[in-house]
């Protein structure tokens, strides 16, 4: 049987600290009858960053790496991240650019991952072994400094993780219910079905060939590509996926390096490795 070919792919604009640790920890997804390659568009400000890939790729010979012109700074600081629109739009062309890429190269998966994350050994063979068209490996994130952790995953809209009929109308005490209860339920091991999801993502080929896209639909106002992305692939009969078994580390902010050391004991990875 020829193994399973994926395409590990990312726009990169990064801190050179939080790139490095995003890159440490992508080699360890290469496992027995799982073949990965790498793509990454260099849309970096920091000659630090481009440097790290550069290095990468001349460690790892199955790397892309497409050096964009630099445009606009992804802003990010201590309390949260700063997107402009036409940023955001951008990184959506980049992404749309990398499914073509992995379609045209017969992959059988592209596995959109964000580089402020930081993976645990085997979660791209773990989620291509599940056989969903789209499925992201769920993470956790305080979105304000000291706020409660919150998924990447949502039921609907925006970014709703309330159960309702359409039309319903529920108590406060409910809507806060029906939320924690998605909370605790993602807190389980399992997959569960969602309606929006992105940043740590793994489609397959069927996905790539129904014609999913991140670019815009004009007549939505939601914010952000992943959101559109969504849409897109629900209208044209893809359900999308949570998978809960491999939570990763989102370094959402610098100071979330501090955490580093003790995932990387809890995934079992050895230091240096």
């Amino acid at each position: 049987m020829s193994p399973t070919r994926v395409l590990t792919a990312s726009p990169v604009q990064q801190d050179p600290e939080i790139l490095a640790a995003f890159l440490d920890n992508l080699i360890l997804q290469e496992t027995n009858g799982l073949v990965v390659d790498y793509a990454f568009v260099d849309d970096n400000h920091d000659a630090r960053s481009s440097e790290l890939l550069a290095d990468f790729s001349s460690k790892h010979p199955n790397t892309t790496v497409v050096k964009v012109p630099p445009a606009q700074r992804y802003h990010r600081d201590e309390n949260t991240h700063h997107w402009k629109d036409g940023l955001i739009w951008r990184v959506a062309e980049f992404k749309d650019a990398l499914i073509d890429h992995a379609r045209d190269g017969g992959y059988d998966h592209i596995f959109f991952v964000d580089s402020d994350i930081v993976l645990r050994p085997g979660t791209i063979g773990h989620l291509a072994s599940l056989g969903k068209d789209i499925v992201s490996e769920v993470f956790w994130t305080s979105w304000q400094p000291g706020s409660p952790e919150w998924p990447q995953v949502w039921l609907r809209d925006s970014y709703d993780i309330v159960y309702r009929r359409r039309g319903e109308i529920i108590s406060a005490h409910e809507e806060a219910r029906r939320a924690q209860e998605f909370l605790d339920v993602l807190r389980i091991p399992g997959v569960y079905e969602v309606g929006g999801l992105g940043a740590c993502t793994l489609l397959s080929r069927e996905a790539m060939m129904r014609g999913v896209s991140f670019a815009e639909i004009p007549n939505l106002s939601l914010n952000g590509e992943d959101r559109h992305f969504c849409v897109r692939a629900m209208a044209v009969g893809l359900r999308l996926h949570a998978d809960t078994h491999l939570p990763p580390l989102h370094l959402y902010r610098k100071s979330d390096l501090q955490r580093l050391p003790h995932f990387l004991a809890e995934a079992g990875v050895v230091a240096g490795v």
